[in-house]
């Protein structure tokens, strides 16, 4: 798998530090473009499951793996909602007139919610500050962690559409037997990768007892594609639909301790969000400012 990082030095030989999407892996090739330089290496996207037996009954609870216990964070968000309510309320000195909407007030946690959080976690979000505006991969970004694996984090774009679908891009990795040939596919970072979010509707949640997919948060679960067979064949038992995926070309990764010194410098604003934010059955145009909306019409930076 590939990836693109961008770093930048002035005349003067100094060097700041810009946001890149490294590899975590050796063999690399490098080239220049002006005083950007590109440096491409190589990573992998582990998956230990490749394959779902559905027919097969399900394991006892006590053999299951663990999902995620997501009330906490509501919980969090709650305690959040409560202390800023009793904050005095202060009157933002500037807000920035392009991020600005014009929602109603929040009045409540509600189905949505987002706020700050201090440390990058698992199901958390990476939101584009100011300091990334003509930085064209990820200015005014929203990316989801889908892991924080010893080695680095990693996670995708959220709001990136390609505009076209899987079978139009020619995407044979992620058309598991033309089942989802026809849903769009989503940008969803520098490094070379095919990764997809499923969010099941209805009652019985197959796909998180299945065991082959990573919960994320609660009711969001990812898939490599490695898993997208498993996918398929769940669609065709009718246990999910297709339009409960959300397909994605590329993702993001960083080394060790790298995403934290880019949020230091100001690059990301960490948050926490409800699933219902990255509801797949909803467009992402409009997610970076209704974010701002929801943390407080805020400016992120």
């Amino acid at each position: 798998m590939e990836a693109c990082c961008l770093t930048s030095n002035s005349f003067n030989k100094t060097t700041e530090l810009v946001p890149v999407s490294k590899a975590r892996v050796v063999s690399y090739t490098k080239r220049n473009h002006n005083l950007n330089h590109f440096h491409c290496k190589r990573v992998g996207f582990s998956s230990s499951i490749t394959c779902c037996h559905l027919e097969s009954s399900l394991p006892s609870d006590d053999h299951q793996k663990p999902l995620i216990d997501a009330d906490w964070r509501s919980f969090r968000a709650r305690l959040v909602a409560a202390e800023q309510a009793i904050r005095p309320q202060v009157q933002e000195p500037s807000v920035d007139p392009d991020a600005a909407v014009n929602y109603p007030p929040q009045s409540s946690l509600g189905d949505k919610w987002a706020h700050t959080i201090h440390e990058p976690e698992k199901g958390c979000l990476l939101i584009a500050t100011e300091k990334l505006d003509g930085v064209h991969i990820f200015e005014r970004t929203v990316i989801l962690l889908l892991s924080m694996e010893p080695m680095g984090p990693s996670g995708i774009i959220l709001n990136r559409p390609s505009l076209m679908s899987i079978k139009e891009m020619r995407s044979t990795v992620l058309d598991a037997a033309g089942t989802f040939s026809d849903r769009s596919l989503f940008f969803g970072g520098p490094l070379e990768e095919g990764l997809f979010l499923v969010s099941p509707k209805g009652g019985g949640d197959e796909v998180g007892k299945s065991g082959v997919f990573e919960q994320v948060m609660e009711g969001l679960y990812f898939g490599t594609k490695e898993t997208v067979g498993c996918a398929a064949e769940m669609v065709k038992r009718n246990a999910v639909g297709p339009e409960d995926f959300r397909f994605f070309d590329g993702c993001c990764g960083w080394e060790k301790e790298q995403l934290n010194e880019e949020i230091r410098a100001g690059y990301w604003t960490v948050a926490a969000c409800s699933p219902s934010v990255i509801g797949l059955e909803s467009g992402t145009l409009g997610l970076w400012e209704e974010l701002l909306w929801l943390m407080g019409r805020r400016k992120v930076w």
